[in-house]
């Protein structure tokens, strides 16, 4: 029952995150939020896993260094959308006008 208990919550708060990140596109940051939720579940789900079958957690320390560069990486877009545009909403700027 335990082992349902540990597999089921993060591929829950995967499907959260999904629907979270479809339903709300209006802006830039909350769409980053649910991205972020989203590798958190994965990076949970990656980390049971691997201590399910006793394998070594670098590969998920791996995991985590990667979806923080992917996270800095969005707060620089965010930055500079604001910077050129003044907000973030995604229908105040056009890809035609670069």
């Amino acid at each position: 029952m335990m082992m349902f208990i540990y597999w089921s919550l993060p591929i829950f708060m995967f499907f959260i995150g999904m629907i979270v990140f479809v339903s709300n596109r209006k802006h830039l940051l909350s769409m980053l939020l649910s991205l972020e939720f989203i590798v958190l579940s994965l990076f949970l789900l990656l980390f049971i896993y691997l201590s399910y079958l006793n394998y070594e957690s670098f590969f998920s320390m791996m995991f985590l260094t990667f979806s923080v560069c992917e996270g800095a990486l969005g707060l620089s877009i965010l930055v500079s959308m604001i910077r050129t545009h003044g907000n973030d909403y995604f229908q105040t700027f056009s890809i035609l006008q670069c």
